[in-house]
């Protein structure tokens, strides 16, 4: 199930961005230690990582408008 970040404000994105990223840094030091109890968790963190980073960057290109 994709989440849906569309109806968050500008400065939420930002904030899940730097949280979602936070928790990609843990999964990725708890497979080198090799005690990942869901791998796929680091995939699709990545991947909301990507669709926030995407949401983004229309912000920067004017394609979305700015929300409060």
């Amino acid at each position: 199930m994709k989440n849906s970040y569309t109806d968050l404000t500008y400065a939420e994105m930002v904030a899940k961005r730097d949280e979602l990223r936070r928790e990609a840094l843990n999964l990725r030091m708890a497979r080198v230690l090799g005690h990942v109890e869901n791998p796929m968790a680091i995939k699709t963190t990545k991947k909301k990582i990507a669709r926030l980073n995407t949401l983004i960057h229309e912000y920067a290109l004017g394609i979305r408008v700015k929300s409060k």
